[in-house]
């Protein structure tokens, strides 16, 4: 059942998914791609997490780090993707109330994660360029796990936030969600009730975890870069540019990305704008961080070559 009779109004309890497109034709291509998409994102992330855990030359907090961050890809993914996959093959995609916080919790849950941790990677690239005597101390595997788990609570903090915030809404009247999956501004045009204090709960939890994560990736490769301009060896230079390229790639995707969609004011761009910029954000970019890691890290292609030299030989 679709509605609940609430005094005089009606309470949804179910959401009508309108996805991104009504063109049929249109919808088998973007199915079948999006599909491709996916299968790469799964394979391509667990792949780099399997290569990171078997070879000994990989086991250095970055690749400690990077290994959640794949996994991370594939939540933030997994979260979106099969329910985008089903709204191009049916007519009329519901999800129920209980679904819909399930995925807006887990979305706000990965995406804020990611942000830590690309933070604490930029971190971790500051202490090998600027303190390599300090490196193995202060990176020590006591302070990644410290770092690991600082990053899950503040993923978990923030995706608390949306999840109590949803809890507080009421929705009574239309139940069609502009969008191919819960997102928080799509169901914060089709609530009843007033969400003045709940969005401002929500855009200072954001704004905490983006401001505290830009900071320190702000600072780390501030330091960096002073550092590096310093040394006399091309060749120093070349390899300390080289170790962060991949990961300086990654952020400005991300962060990019994101600052499009929760950032930029909203009468900027329209309804479908927002929609190919969340596809990118939740698609796009979990299959692309593997092959930017893989195609400008030497000791990640030099892995492989040894495990795929092991296997045929």
């Amino acid at each position: 059942m679709a509605l609940l009779w609430h005094g005089n109004h009606t309470a949804v309890m179910e959401f009508i998914l309108l996805g991104l497109t009504d063109d049929p034709v249109l919808r088998v291509t973007l199915f079948l791609f999006i599909l491709c998409v996916y299968l790469v994102i799964v394979s391509g992330n667990l792949s780099t997490i399997f290569l990171i855990r078997v070879s000994p030359q990989l086991h250095h907090p970055m690749y400690f780090f990077l290994s959640h961050v794949a996994s991370t890809d594939i939540g933030l993914s997994s979260t979106v993707t099969p329910n985008m996959l089903v709204n191009f093959l049916v007519e009329r995609n519901t999800i129920s109330c209980l679904g819909c916080v399930i995925q807006l919790g887990s979305a706000a849950f990965f995406g804020t994660l990611e942000c830590y941790l690309l933070a604490v990677m930029a971190y971790d690239r500051f202490v090998a360029i600027c303190s390599p005597l300090l490196y193995s101390s202060k990176m020590s595997t006591h302070i990644c796990v410290q770092l690991l788990i600082g990053s899950y609570i503040g993923g978990l903090l923030n995706a608390s936030s949306y999840t109590f915030s949803f809890f507080y809404f009421f929705f009574c009247g239309p139940n069609r969600v502009n969008h191919f999956f819960c997102d928080f501004t799509p169901l914060v045009e089709i609530s009843c009730s007033d969400v003045t204090i709940l969005t401002a709960i929500t855009s200072f939890s954001t704004g905490t975890a983006v401001m505290i994560t830009v900071l320190a990736i702000a600072v780390s490769y501030t330091y960096i870069l002073i550092t590096i301009l310093k040394m006399h060896s091309n060749e120093g230079r070349q390899k300390a540019f080289s170790t962060c390229t991949s990961h300086l790639t990654a952020v400005t995707l991300f962060y990019g990305t994101t600052t499009f969609i929760y950032v930029m004011p909203k009468s900027t761009f329209s309804t479908d704008q927002n929609k190919v910029v969340s596809v990118f954000y939740t698609v796009g970019i979990p299959m692309l961080n593997p092959l930017i890691y893989s195609l400008r890290n030497n000791e990640i292609k030099g892995a492989l070559k040894r495990q795929l030299g092991k296997k045929l030989f």
